[in-house]
């Protein structure tokens, strides 16, 4: 019986297998799968970018009266800003209060209560819907933008460009776009409020037919000045808010065109998550400081 070929010698230099040592196969199947995102790394993450935020926020701040004075950049962050966002606040708030009329209206109607419209439409409007919805629509715009323009300057090295030439970019591009939005949310809020009324009353005089006079009178006598600033105040601190975010993404950008549309994205998200979770605490300190 002629006996097995011998197996080949192995190359030189080459390690020696003993016998009877188990192969280990070494391929895709064989690769360990990914580990998540440890909760600690998420936790260092957030706190990371928060601190960045504050550090941002002061910076500001601290140049906000130094020489020379961004005036004319304030102004036209406040038209790029503020105006250019007035049409989405109309249609925003004018649908919202019409949506809203006709939601009150049917639910109260089945308790003969249809005379409250114009009381809970109010209510809701002025503490909470005209300044949160306001600051969720148009933060998602405003963020949007200020990350994209920052994030484009920081990949093409333009902020590097602004330091060689001995400026400060928080005083050239954070500044303005804080103090322009940090002005104009409290008057695009107010705007929001009015437009969203004058649509609840129209749907409910045309719909229900809920004279208009009465909708605004009962609308004035349930609605107290601690419930207008109640809402309007939460407004400079959202502002604020949307400032911060989007600059600070929009500094943080790496990585060319994927690394801006990153940013953008982030920015939006953050913005939305940060105005809903800050509205719940200022409604609590506002509720406690200024009782109905």
């Amino acid at each position: 019986m002629p006996s097995p070929a011998p197996s080949p010698p192995p190359a030189a230099g080459a390690p020696r297998r003993p016998q009877g040592a188990a192969v280990t196969l070494i391929g895709p199947a064989a690769t360990p799968p990914t580990p998540a995102l440890p909760m600690r790394e998420t936790v260092t993450s957030f706190l990371r970018r928060l601190g960045h935020i504050s550090i941002l926020f002061y910076r500001s701040i601290f140049v906000l009266f130094q020489r020379p004075l961004e005036h004319r950049e304030v102004v036209a962050q406040m038209e790029l800003i503020g105006v250019k966002s007035t049409g989405l606040v109309a249609i925003t708030g004018l649908f919202v209060g019409m949506v809203m009329a006709l939601q009150f209206a049917i639910g109260l109607q089945k308790f003969g209560g249809m005379e409250y419209t114009g009381r809970v439409v109010a209510l809701s409007f002025s503490r909470e819907l005209a300044p949160t919805l306001t600051a969720v629509i148009v933060g998602g715009r405003i963020g949007a933008g200020v990350a994209a323009e920052l994030g484009s300057m920081s990949v093409t090295e333009q902020i590097d460009a602004i330091r060689a030439l001995g400026s400060d970019p928080i005083k050239k591009l954070v500044m303005p776009r804080l103090v322009a939005t940090t002005i104009v949310m409290p008057v695009l809020s107010m705007f929001s409020l009015v437009i969203g009324f004058f649509g609840a009353m129209v749907v409910s005089s045309l719909q229900f037919g809920i004279p208009m006079s009465f909708f605004y009178h009962s609308a004035l006598d349930s609605v107290t000045m601690n419930d207008f600033l109640n809402g309007f105040l939460k407004t400079p601190v959202f502002g604020a808010l949307i400032a911060l975010v989007g600059c600070h993404f929009g500094l943080d950008t790496s990585g060319g065109t994927q690394g801006v549309g990153r940013a953008t994205t982030y920015a939006v998200v953050v913005i939305s998550v940060s105005v809903l979770v800050t509205d719940y605490f200022l409604t609590a300190f506002f509720s406690f400081l200024l009782p109905r």
